[in-house]
C-alpha cells in the first residue's frame, strides 16, 4: 500500500524543514510506503530550493513547481492529479495540521467503516478574535444557504481513499473550494477533532481581506441563494414603487395636494439605485464565475519537477 501526502506551499522556506523532520519521522512508523508530494505554488523565496535538497536526500520526495502563483487550491489540485497512492492526505506545511494525527487516520480508513478522516479544530486559541468571530459567521451563513454542508472548523487535512480522490478531481471546475467540494462528493467522513495548533515558523499568507474573498467564493460556488435574494429584492421593491404610485395618483385625485418633501423623494431614490447595484454586483459574482469556466484555462502549469509521468497542465 502506498500512502501519498500531498503538501502545497507558498515562502514556507523556513517551516518545510521542520515540517519534513516531523512529518517523515510520523510517516516512517506507520508501516506502509509514503511519498512526499510537496507542490511548489510560484514562491519568492527559497521554498523550491529547500525541496530540491529534500529530494535529493530522500527518494520518496516528489515536488511540482508551478510556473506562478495560482493559489493553494490550484496547488492542492495539482498534488491530487500527481498522487500515486491508494490513500491520499492533504496537509499544511506550517505544522497547523498534526501530523501525529496520520496513525489515527489511518486506523480508522483501515477498518473500511469511512472513505474518508478529515481534521476538525474544536478551538481557535491563537487566532485574532475578529477572524474567529467571521469564520464562525460564515460556516452558519453557508450551511443556512447551501444544500452542501460545511463542518464548522473543517480543514483542508484529511486522508481519503482513492475512490474519493478521484472523484474530486474528476471535479474539474475552474473556481475551486475544496471543503464544499469534499463535502460535495459525498463518501463516508469521520471527522477527527483536536485543539488549534499554531505555527511552527513563517508568517501566515492569508489576510483577513484574503479569507473574505475566499469565503465569497465558497458562497458563490456553492449556493444560488444570493440571486434568489436579489431576484426577491426586486420584486418586492417594485411591488411597492407601484403601490407608491397608486397612493400618490390617488391622493392627488381625491384630495388635489401633490405630494411634497424633495429631501425624502431623493433618499427613496439613492435607495433603490443603490439595491440595483448591490444586485448587479451580485449577479455580476456569477456572471464572472461562468465567464471563467467557459474559458478552459488549465487550473495549474507545472514548470519544474523530478517526477515521472506527471500531469504538468491540467
Amino acid at each position: 500500500m502506498l500512502l501519498s501526502l500531498i503538501v502545497p506551499c507558498y515562502n514556507e522556506q523556513e517551516a518545510l524543514p521542520l515540517f519534513y523532520k516531523e512529518c517523515t519521522a510520523v510517516a516512517d512508523r506507520l508501516g506502509c510506503e509514503y511519498e512526499l508530494v510537496l507542490v511548489d505554488d510560484g514562491s519568492t523565496d527559497g521554498t523550491l530550493a529547500v525541496m530540491k535538497d529534500l529530494a535529493g536526500r530522500d527518494r520518496r520526495v516528489v515536488y511540482l513547481s508551478l510556473s506562478r502563483n495560482f493559489g493553494k487550491e490550484a496547488a492542492m489540485y495539482a498534488g491530487l492529479c500527481n498522487a500515486r497512492g491508494e490513500y491520499v492526505a492533504v496537509m499544511d506545511a506550517d505544522l497547523q495540521d498534526p501530523p501525529e494525527l496520520l496513525p489515527q487516520m489511518l486506523e480508522k480508513l483501515r477498518t473500511g467503516e469511512y472513505d474518508c478522516v478529515a481534521a476538525r479544530r474544536v478551538s481557535r486559541a491563537g487566532e485574532p478574535k475578529v477572524r474567529s468571530f467571521f469564520a464562525r459567521l460564515f460556516y452558519k451563513f453557508i450551511n443556512r444557504i447551501s444544500d452542501t454542508q460545511i463542518v464548522d472548523g473543517a480543514r483542508d487535512f484529511r486522508l481519503m481513499k482513492r475512490e474519493m480522490v478521484d472523484a474530486v478531481v474528476a471535479m474539474g471546475e475552474y473556481n475551486r473550494f475544496s471543503k464544499g467540494l469534499f463535502g460535495w462528493v459525498g463518501f463516508r467522513t469521520c471527522w477527527l477533532p483536536y485543539e488549534n495548533v499554531e505555527r511552527a515558523a513563517g508568517k501566515t499568507k492569508w489576510s483577513f481581506w484574503g479569507l473574505m474573498k475566499y469565503a465569497m467564493d465558497g458562497v458563490v460556488n456553492f449556493s444560488q441563494a444570493p440571486l434568489s435574494f436579489v431576484s426577491w429584492a426586486g420584486f418586492i421593491m417594485t411591488a411597492f414603487a407601484f403601490f407608491m404610485l397608486a397612493f400618490v395618483v390617488i391622493r392627488k385625485l381625491i384630495f388635489g395636494d401633490p405630494v411634497a418633501g424633495w429631501a425624502s423623494t431623493m433618499s427613496v431614490i439613492i435607495f433603490v439605485s443603490g439595491l440595483q447595484l448591490f444586485c448587479l454586483g451580485v449577479i455580476g459574482q456569477y456572471l464572472a464565475k461562468t465567464y471563467l469556466e467557459t474559458k478552459r484555462r488549465p487550473h495549474f502549469i507545472v514548470s519544474e519537477t523530478n517526477g515521472r509521468d506527471v500531469t504538468k497542465i491540467k
